[in-house]
């Protein structure tokens, strides 16, 4: 008992939650339950006119007028009303939500690297269409057939009474007997709508597996392996979905069955109320019907109930992800730098992530100067990709302090630190969107020449003249219209134009066949130049010109130096480097 009522508490702090972004439509709303009260007296007015339309009408034959007209006037009341208050509710349903699914974007877009490797893209993608439209569908259905259903209902039951209240009291004794299996029904509906959201979850990730790794499905003739996958993860969709299907329509035979039992019981008393002389046939009529017109309300409510049971599931959801913290927060007081210099130290960093595993990186300490070109080397898997996103704060340190310009980066506004860093990372990151919109990302304003201007300094406006529309081109979704070299160029082209004091590169060559590379590499130089430049490289050919070399070896610095000085030292730079010669053609 203690536990459905805990249940039945939260569920209404959650409904409470979620309608408090109807709030600041609270005037639209207000008109919408006006129209609302005008529908359900109109509705119950027009049982009304049953009575005179019997009693005076057909058997005195007088008034006759007068209740046509009354009959033309409610239902043209009932009609006004009837769309003034749909339309309103459904604006503020939709204005809403609407508001909902941005906040989540925007919490989304917020949250650290470390949440979104927690959350699949196919996960997020599902809370952010379909639980949404599962809650905008409620919230509409809600806030309009919540209300006007009761108050057509209240207005039903003030005509029963009015009529007869003893008759009304023996027609309505069933309802309470109906009340438990909506209840037990509700509770099915909750946690079928729990596992229906699931499989939707399912459905988005493979969707967005397959279409993304598209290339490699067609490579590995995984076709028939993806569409099994999908079929089953369909199928268990549709099982659920027919479990929530039969409990919602078990619903409206459950309500006839009571109204059923309300007209015999009205029946029975009514006939022994008119020959008795208590109530004319007129009034008994009025009431049957008024009782009859009280069945499409109630039938909705139990559907408003199925509804609300899937709005709860999908806002539970949405909610808890709304309610993580951001790992990554902004200061209190944020200091806003100007332009950095661009000294850059770490000092005792170590760092692991949230959810366990081992220690990541040990006590790693190094000083950029201005304009210095920082190379991070070693093997696969030793942390330097997560040494250089704590940079930007990707991730925060659990240990140590990392300064830019005598900083610390914890005291700094995020995009006042960001707008410091470049970043030119192996896997080239384009929207689908033109060439110059690309180029100019996450800048206002910018005018062609200096569009122009970044992409000949990467070495791009030659390719991008022989594209059909040029910088108006658009170049599909990850730049996929256009090769490896010039998506890195085109990137490069969006760092040269951002002209940030700080530089992340980060295996920007890796990928790239010989001329792309050369190209690359010429376009690199540019960007690089005057930038303090951090670069993470596989090939030690490629930073033997560092000003420093850092060795990393499991998450430590076991050696620093420049090319000559570590070679001498005949420690890991120097086997790297022999492994690297072995293997290469040394005109590369």
């Amino acid at each position: 008992m203690r536990s459905a009522v805990h249940t039945a508490q939260g569920d209404l702090a959650q409904a409470r939650r979620l309608f408090a972004y109807t709030r600041p439509y609270a005037g639209v709303l207000a008109l919408s339950w006006l129209a609302m009260t005008g529908y359900a007296a109109a509705s119950a007015l027009l049982t009304w006119t049953v009575k005179p339309i019997f009693d005076e009408v057909l058997i005195r034959g007088v008034n006759t007028f007068q209740v046509a007209a009354t009959i033309v006037g409610l239902y043209a009341l009932k009609g006004v009303s009837a769309y003034f208050s749909t339309t309103l509710v459904a604006l503020v349903g939709h204005r809403a939500v609407t508001d909902l699914r941005n906040a989540l974007y925007e919490h989304t877009l917020n949250q650290s690297f470390a949440f979104l490797s927690r959350n699949s893209t196919g996960k997020m993608m599902s809370h952010i269409t379909n639980d949404v439209e599962r809650i905008q569908a409620a919230v509409t259905e809600i806030a309009g057939d919540l209300l006007k259903e009761s108050l057509t209902i209240i207005g039903l039951l003030a005509l029963l009474f009015w009529h007869d209240w003893r008759l009304a009291l023996v027609s309505l004794f069933g309802m309470p007997l109906a009340l438990f299996p909506l209840v037990k029904l509700g509770r099915k509906l909750r946690a079928s709508n729990e596992t229906s959201l699931r499989r939707w979850k399912d459905i988005s990730e493979i969707l967005q597996e397959t279409i993304s790794g598209f290339r490699i499905v067609k490579a590995f003739g995984m076709e028939g392996f993806e569409s099994a996958r999908f079929r089953r993860a369909a199928s268990r969709l549709l099982s659920v979905n027919m479990r929530i299907t039969r409990t919602t329509a078990a619903l409206p035979p459950l309500m006839e069955a009571v109204g059923g039992l309300a007209i015999v019981a009205a029946l029975l008393y009514g006939s022994h109320a008119i020959a008795a002389g208590r109530m004319t046939p007129g009034s008994f009529t009025s009431f049957v019907a008024g009782l009859l017109a009280m069945y499409t309300p109630i039938k909705r409510l139990s559907r408003v109930n199925a509804t609300l049971q899937g709005a709860l599931a999908a806002s539970s959801r949405i909610f808890e992800v709304l309610d993580t913290h951001q790992e990554v927060a902004e200061p209190a007081q944020p200091v806003t730098l100007g332009r950095a210099r661009g000294e850059i130290e770490y000092s005792h960093v170590g760092f692991r992530y949230s959810d366990g595993g081992g220690q990541i990186l040990r006590r790693v300490s190094f000083r950029a100067r201005p304009g210095q070109v920082v190379a991070i080397v070693g093997k696969s898997g030793q942390g330097k990709t997560t040494l250089l996103n704590l940079l930007p704060r990707f991730y925060d340190p659990t240990e140590g302090t990392i300064r830019i310009d005598g900083h610390d980066i914890r005291d700094l506004g995020l995009k006042s630190l960001r707008d410091q860093i470049g970043l030119v990372t192996q896997e080239t990151v384009l929207f689908n969107d033109t060439v110059r919109a690309n180029i100019a990302y996450g800048l206002a304003d910018v005018d062609e020449a200096r569009v122009e201007g970044a992409a000949r300094a990467a070495f791009a406006h030659d390719f991008i003249l022989n594209l059909p529309r040029r910088y108006d081109t658009v170049i599909g979704e990850r730049g996929s219209r256009l090769s490896g070299g010039q998506r890195q160029r085109i990137a490069i082209a969006r760092a040269i134009l951002k002209d940030p004091p700080i530089l992340i590169l980060d295996e920007a060559t890796s990928a790239l066949d010989a001329e792309s590379e050369r190209l690359v590499q010429q376009a690199l130089s540019n960007l690089m130049r005057g930038r303090t430049t951090l670069v993470i490289a596989h090939r030690i050919a490629t930073v033997r010109h560092a000003d420093l070399i850092l060795v990393l070896e499991g998450g430590e610095i076991p050696e620093t130096g420049d090319h000559e000085s570590l070679l001498r030292r005949r420690g890991l730079y120097s086997r790297l480097h022999e492994l690297q010669f072995d293997n290469e053609d040394p005109a590369l």
